[in-house]
C-alpha cells in the first residue's frame, strides 16, 4: 500500500522504525495486535483503512497513553488528527479541466456508491458543472465498479445515447482502461473525437496510448503526513483535531483536447 510505504520513508528519515500489523478490520484481532505491539513498547500509533471513509473508532484507541493518528479515515467527534484525500475538490478539478477545454457534455463513470471515494468524486464533478452553468444531466452518469470492464459496459452505454459525451471523466484508472477499449472498438480517436480523464495516476496511466490525464491520489504524501504529526505528538485523549485534506493534483497528458468540430 502506498501510505504505508510513505509512512516508512517518512519514519525511517526520523530514525524510527514502522511496525505494520494487518487485522483487515477484524474486531477480535484488533485489540490483540495493538496490545501485542504496545507491549514491546511502540512510541504511537497510526490507524489506517484501506477505503477512505468515517470509522467508529474501537474503544481501545480512546484509553491508550500514546498519540494516535488516522490514516485514510477519521471519526465523527474529531478525536484523533485525521488525514484523507482531498475528494471532491479532486473530482471538481478533474470536471474543470475539461470544460476549460470546450467540453460541456460531459459524462462521468462513477466507482461503488457506497464508498466514500465515488460519492465524493460524483460530488465534484456536479459541482463544477453548476459552477459553470452546465445542468446536470443524471443520463450522462453511468455507475462502475472501478474495474476495466465495467468501464467498458459504461461506455458503450454512453456511446449509445442520442447524443453522446464530447468527453468523459472515469473515476479511476482501471475505469478508463476499459473506456479506451470501448472507444477504439467504436472507432473513435482519443482525444480528437472524445476527451478522457481518469484518477488515482496509477502507473498504467502514463503507458496508456495517449498517455491518460489524471488525478495523483496522494497516498504517499498521506503517510508521510502522519509521521510528519508526531514531531509534535498530539495529546492522548485530549483535544479537537481537524481533518486534514491533502489535494489531488491533475497530471495533463495527452488524453485531452477541445471539442470537435462539427463536420
Amino acid at each position: 500500500v502506498v501510505a504505508i510505504e510513505g509512512a516508512r520513508q517518512a519514519s525511517w528519515n526520523a530514525g524510527n522504525v514502522l511496525l505494520v500489523a494487518q487485522t483487515m478490520g477484524d474486531a477480535v484481532m484488533e485489540p490483540r495486535a495493538i496490545s501485542a505491539l504496545t507491549r514491546r513498547g511502540i512510541s504511537a500509533l497510526i490507524y489506517m483503512t484501506i477505503f477512505t471513509r468515517e470509522i467508529t473508532a474501537p474503544d481501545f484507541l480512546y484509553s491508550l497513553e500514546i498519540p494516535v493518528i488516522l490514516l485514510n479515515c477519521y471519526t465523527a467527534d474529531y478525536a484523533f488528527p485525521a488525514v484523507v484525500p482531498s475528494e471532491i475538490a479532486g473530482g471538481q478539478s478533474a470536471t474543470r479541466h475539461l470544460i476549460a477545454h470546450g467540453h460541456r457534455r460531459i459524462a462521468t463513470i462513477t466507482g461503488e456508491p457506497w464508498m466514500q471515494a465515488a460519492q465524493d468524486r460524483l460530488k465534484g464533478y456536479r459541482r463544477a458543472l453548476a459552477t459553470a452553468d452546465i445542468p446536470f444531466d443524471p443520463e450522462l452518469v453511468v455507475e462502475g465498479d472501478w474495474s476495466a470492464s465495467a468501464g467498458y459496459a459504461a461506455t458503450v452505454k454512453l456511446l449509445g445515447l442520442k447524443e453522446r459525451p464530447t468527453a468523459i471523466f472515469c473515476q479511476n484508472d482501471r475505469t478508463a482502461i476499459g473506456c479506451y477499449e470501448a472507444l477504439k472498438e467504436a472507432g473513435l480517436h482519443i482525444p480528437q473525437d472524445i476527451s478522457v480523464v481518469g484518477y488515482d495516476d496509477e502507473e498504467i496511466a502514463r503507458h496508456l496510448f495517449p498517455p491518460l490525464t489524471t488525478s495523483i491520489l496522494p497516498h504517499l504524501a498521506m503517510g508521510q503526513w502522519a509521521i510528519e504529526q508526531l514531531e509534535t505528538p498530539p495529546t492522548p485523549g485530549r483535544g479537537r483535531y481537524p481533518i486534514t485534506k491533502l489535494e489531488c493534483p491533475l497530471v495533463e497528458r495527452e488524453s485531452v483536447a477541445g471539442v470537435k468540430s462539427p463536420t
